[in-house]
């Protein structure tokens, strides 16, 4: 596949969310979506009020630096990086390339 040799590199998440977008819309095969959780702990000094500080819909289009968005689709075969180290006596850390199956 064209797309498992290259990597774009870019500042920002927005840019990255687009061009992903713009590649996987390409790709073959029937979409998966998967959400994170969008739950706040109410362990904090604010628990009780948590609901009206943070909802959820403000939780959800959050977007930080090495951290996934709320929404993410894969199909089989897709090229995907691995954000953080998993396990590293089997080669899984930052920066690997693996594929969807």
């Amino acid at each position: 596949m064209l797309f498992r040799e290259r990597e774009i590199v870019t500042p920002r998440n927005i840019i990255v969310s687009e061009i992903n977008n713009c590649i996987f819309n390409m790709l073959p095969g029937m979409k998966r979506i998967y959400l994170s959780i969008d739950n706040v702990c109410k362990s904090s000094r604010d628990g009780e009020n948590a609901n009206i500080l943070y909802p959820v819909e403000f939780i959800n289009q959050l977007e930080f630096n090495r951290v996934s968005s709320h929404i993410i689709s894969m199909k089989i075969s897709t090229p995907i990086m691995l954000l953080c180290n998993l396990n590293l006596s089997a080669g899984l850390w930052n920066r690997t390339r693996l594929i969807v199956t």
